[in-house]
């Protein structure tokens, strides 16, 4: 059901996804060089790597780094990047990998490898059996103005709580931090 509901919500959305995303592109490339997608090697479920895409939001070459230790983060966000990751548009692209089935509209936020710690402590609660999401129960509930450890606390209570009502209770919540723009580090 859950993977039923990702396919519908994502192509429901495509017609309002398409066109904002073509504006982003063109943006991105009259901004900055570069590509205009950004591939990014993350952790999915059972610990399996895949490649997640984002809207670039950064300039070419910056360094790899947890975001909540990326302190210096902003000499490298470019003016676009600026406005679509407050925005966080910067995440259509990974309608396609729910579309493929490596991501979920709502799971835990799926990790660099960098992040052993918080990909440990997954392990160990059983939440790396879950599909990654676009947004979670931790992102809503602090995005990454929170620890690992509490990241990894929060997405073990989705992983006791999740079900379908849960679910659509994360996407609202989503849309409203979005819209209100709370707990966005930039």
């Amino acid at each position: 059901m859950k993977r039923l509901l990702d396919i519908v919500l994502v192509l429901a959305s495509l017609p309002v996804a398409v066109p904002v995303a073509l504006i982003i592109a063109i943006a991105i490339k009259l901004d900055s060089p570069g590509p205009i997608i950004y591939y990014s090697e993350r952790i999915g479920k059972d610990g399996k790597p895949f490649t997640m895409p984002k809207f670039r939001s950064m300039a070419v070459g910056s360094p790899i780094v947890e975001a909540e230790k990326f302190s210096t983060a902003d000499h490298y966000i470019t003016r676009v990047g600026a406005f679509i990751r407050k925005t966080s548009l910067d995440e259509i692209p990974q309608f396609w990998s729910v579309l493929k089935g490596d991501m979920s509209l709502v799971g835990p936020r799926p990790l660099l490898p960098i992040e052993t710690h918080v990909l440990e402590l997954r392990r160990a609660s059983g939440v790396d059996k879950l599909i990654p999401g676009i947004s979670g129960w931790a992102q809503i509930n602090g995005r990454t103005c929170i620890s690992g450890d509490d990241k990894a606390a929060l997405d073990e209570e989705y992983l006791k709580r999740q079900s379908l009502l849960f679910d659509l209770k994360i996407i609202a919540l989503t849309i409203l931090k979005v819209v209100k723009q709370d707990d966005i580090v930039h």
